[in-house]
């Protein structure tokens, strides 16, 4: 007999450079972050509320099993990764949840990263102090 297996939902998030692969699927709400436990592995509070804020808008949060490897970046970007990947998810397993989630601004990719430094300069912006003589 073939064991039957639960559907689960994969998705990439992307904040900054940090990229989430975040594997979902219906189940008792066991939340894995490369391994650990997504308040064990992001180890600010605000991490793990920014992280899991999808679940908390559409209010899953004991019903999915999420497993999610996640990549370069520091945490900040990792959490935003995270949450991008769990709404698509989340959209994917349900077409109807896509109206809170969007409306609450889980689905949108934050574009901002980090601008390039220039040549001759010290950083993005900053200059070196000019003298007039």
């Amino acid at each position: 007999m073939a064991k039957e297996t639960k559907p689960s939902f994969t998705t990439i998030g992307r904040r900054k450079t940090a990229t989430a692969r975040v594997r979902l699927k219906s189940g008792t709400g066991k939340i894995e972050v490369n391994g650990k436990s997504a308040s064990d592995y992001f180890k600010a509070e605000d991490f793990t509320r920014a992280a899991l804020s999808p679940l908390d808008t559409i209010e899953m949060k004991d019903q999915v099993d999420i497993t999610v490897s996640t990549n370069g970046g520091g945490l900040n970007g990792q959490a935003g990764a995270v949450r991008l990947g769990i709404a698509r998810a989340l959209e994917k397993m349900d077409s109807e949840l896509r109206s809170p989630l969007k409306k609450e601004g889980h689905l949108k990719r934050d574009p901002r990263a980090r601008e390039r430094k220039k040549s001759g300069q010290p950083g993005a912006r900053k200059r070196f102090q000019f003298s007039k003589r």
